[in-house]
């Protein structure tokens, strides 16, 4: 067998035994997936059924390894210092790699240096709510309100240079209006300030979010994708008033820097086929996000870039600092 082996590899050249095991093989053995999130939060949950899929097409465990800290840099930085085998993947999220580069300079990792993207896999759009005292019914209204009523509307976030933040600076931008930032640490305060009326704006995520419209305590007038939800199909988008506007949560896989092209599309080929399945999307929808459309490395890639640069231009023309 040995020398039947030998001989397979002599006849095809090292380059090809080289690539057996790391390509080929690949996943020979438990893969590590490092989620710089905590445990039960929204990112962990989302990897948990993606990775599930992909271990059940695979015949391979795929384990989570929570990694939170620092926005989830902590994680993302260890990620980058794995060996670029495959066995080691990091599912992120836009706060990792096109956000917290321009909120953190003194990060330990270089998004373009230190890792190699590999799948885009899910996004998750926001819904702009409103509190039902507020006499708008749509995002056209509530413009013309804020122009009517100048330094009279605030907005409620979630802390400082989070993307609900970052949300509702891009729209106030976009719209020519001011309004006044009240941060939160976190939003389940904001939400009951939002129903009293002491807070007037939230961007919120839609499984948080839409329960209270349903139930008449809060307004929905549209939601941050480019395209309008499968989530909430009834709410137009917040382009159809300003055109250019677009902002979701994507969720995407990276691998550390150096790992050779035919392994990153494999590992991308197991992604992209498990994101195509109904179970995942059925099980997406009830965590607020929707499977991204199959991409190839290169694609991902150009849609985070494209991410990070209009995240550093809201954060500097606002002078948005974490460090």
């Amino acid at each position: 067998m040995a020398a039947g082996v030998l001989a397979a590899g002599m006849g095809t050249g090292a380059g090809a035994w080289a690539q057996q095991p790391a390509e080929a093989a690949w996943p020979g053995k438990p893969v590590r997936v490092i989620v710089p999130f905590p445990s039960s939060g929204a990112t962990d949950l989302i990897s948990r059924v993606i990775a599930q899929r992909v271990s059940q097409d695979l015949g391979q465990q795929f384990v989570i390894d929570n990694k939170p800290g620092a926005g989830g840099t902590i994680g993302a930085a260890e990620a980058a210092k794995a060996a670029a085998d495959g066995y080691t993947l990091l599912f992120t999220t836009s706060s990792t790699h096109a956000i917290s580069p321009h909120l953190m300079p003194r990060l330990a990792y270089k998004v373009e240096q230190d890792f190699t993207p590999i799948a885009h896999v899910a996004d998750a759009a926001s819904v702009l709510l409103v509190t039902p005292s507020l006499p708008v019914k749509n995002v056209q209204e509530l413009i013309a309100y804020a122009k009517a009523n100048p330094g009279k509307l605030n907005y409620a976030t979630s802390g400082n240079g989070t993307i609900v933040h970052l949300n509702a600076l891009e729209f106030s931008a976009r719209a020519g209006v001011k309004l006044t930032h009240v941060p939160y640490k976190g939003t389940a305060q904001s939400i009951t300030d939002l129903v009293a009326g002491q807070v007037h704006v939230l961007f919120d995520s839609i499984p948080t979010g839409m329960p209270h419209v349903t139930s008449g305590r809060l307004r929905a007038l549209a939601v941050t994708s480019e395209h309008r939800s499968t989530l909430a199909p009834e709410l137009p988008t917040i382009a159809e008033t300003l055109p250019g506007y677009s902002s979701v949560t994507w969720f995407g896989v990276y691998g550390p820097a150096g790992m050779k092209p035919e392994l990153v599309q494999r590992v991308n080929a197991a992604f992209n086929k498990a994101i195509q399945s109904p179970d995942v999307a059925a099980a997406l929808a009830k965590l607020g996000a929707e499977p991204a459309r199959p991409e190839t490395p290169a694609q991902f890639h150009s849609m985070v870039k494209a991410d990070s640069a209009r995240w550093a231009k809201v954060i500097k023309d606002n002078n948005i600092t974490l460090d």
